[in-house]
């Protein structure tokens, strides 16, 4: 079982920055494809972004390419987001997810998901 544990959400103007960070439990981080969705309220649950298991790759949703950015550490078991340049539209509860299994960015099975963090961006 993987617990996975998101902080650093809050309150930011237009403009400013947030940094999300995962905690997550369990020996086998580094294998895990780490991804961030995030909901809005009134509207489905989307992907923003996902890493490989070595950090090497990435992948974004156009929304968030150049404003975002997804990190990982494999010895704190953790992954960040560093958003960049927030709009009101980014305002979503934001979740940390895991896949366990194959090294695709692409994989729509996530295994595991926090509890989520609130992202609100004022005008």
């Amino acid at each position: 079982q993987v617990q996975l544990v998101e902080s650093g959400g809050g309150l930011v103007q237009a403009g400013g920055s947030l940094r999300l960070s995962c905690a997550a439990s369990g020996r086998a981080f580094s294998n895990y494809v780490m991804a961030w969705f995030r909901q809005a309220p009134g509207k489905e649950r989307e992907f923003v972004t996902a890493i490989s298991w070595s950090g090497r790759n990435t992948r974004y949703a156009d929304s968030v390419k150049g404003r975002f950015t997804i990190s990982r550490d494999n010895a704190e078991n953790t992954v960040y987001l560093q958003m960049n340049s927030l709009k009101p539209e980014d305002t979503a509860v934001y979740y940390c997810a895991a896949h366990v299994g194959a090294n695709s960015l692409y994989t729509s099975g996530y295994n595991y998901w926090g509890q989520g963090t609130q992202v609100t961006v004022s005008s």
